[in-house]
């Protein structure tokens, strides 16, 4: 029986390199997208079952959950990847980004999850092993951000709700959470801004997606990790 990987927010970045890294592995992935960038095209002839996404509101959510039943019956992983990176400087609507942020960051993640519980299940009763959740938040979380306000009040939802949901689903479904800082800078981010936030951490490195991939791989491989947040944050903490 085939037992896929959920990933969400996997057309670009973070989500499309753990995308690939599975197919490359020969594990089925289910993906969603909000934008068809080529990636996905490239993804799909791959053979990943692509699914477009927008989390926009409620219905969307729902649809989607509909839509993922529709091709399979059980999940061996959800990775929360899905995100905007969004800010009050570009948004003078604050209710609006607030909501937003929520929407994509918090609300979506915890419909799917209860919503996808049975599909988890399902996994750990036809192998013996655990399931996985795992939410992509970030390092803002540990101490917010006077610039991205909403943004990391949506994060830290999300965060407690790791430890919500691995006391929920124990022992079936592990719940985890990976929180980086600079993983992969933009192609338009300048060299101005690239110096002055590598200096942010100890390590001072742009590490690449490698490094989301291995703890990753590192919680989907444990069947003893619960609610816990990863740091992958070259140190940061301690700048």
């Amino acid at each position: 029986m085939s037992s896929p990987i959920l990933i969400t927010g996997a057309g670009q970045r973070i989500g499309l390199a753990l995308a690939e890294h599975f197919l490359a592995q020969g594990q089925a992935i289910i993906v969603t997208y909000r934008t068809r960038h080529e990636a996905i095209d490239t993804l799909a002839g791959k053979g990943a079952t692509c699914i477009h996404a927008d989390f926009n509101n409620d219905e969307a959510i729902a649809h989607f959950i509909e839509q993922l039943k529709s091709h399979t019956n059980q999940l061996k992983a959800i990775i929360h990847n899905a995100s905007s990176w969004d800010c009050e400087a570009n948004n003078h609507d604050y209710a609006a980004l607030f909501d937003n942020m929520m929407r994509i960051h918090a609300k979506a993640p915890y419909l799917i999850n209860l919503a996808s519980a049975d599909l988890l299940l399902n996994y750990q009763k036809n192998t013996g092993h655990p399931a996985d959740i795992i939410h992509l938040t970030d390092y803002v979380v540990e101490k917010g951000s006077p610039k991205h306000l909403a943004y990391s009040a949506s994060k830290a939802a999300l965060d407690n709700l790791t430890k919500s949901f691995a006391a929920k689903f124990a022992p079936a479904i592990k719940v985890n959470a990976i929180a980086p800082s600079l993983i992969i800078f933009n192609e338009h981010d300048s060299d101005e801004y690239k110096a002055k936030t590598l200096k942010k951490s100890l390590m001072g490195i742009e590490p690449g997606c490698a490094e989301i991939i291995n703890s990753v791989e590192l919680l989907l491989n444990s069947h003893y990790i619960t609610g816990r947040s990863m740091p992958v944050d070259g140190g940061r903490h301690l700048k």
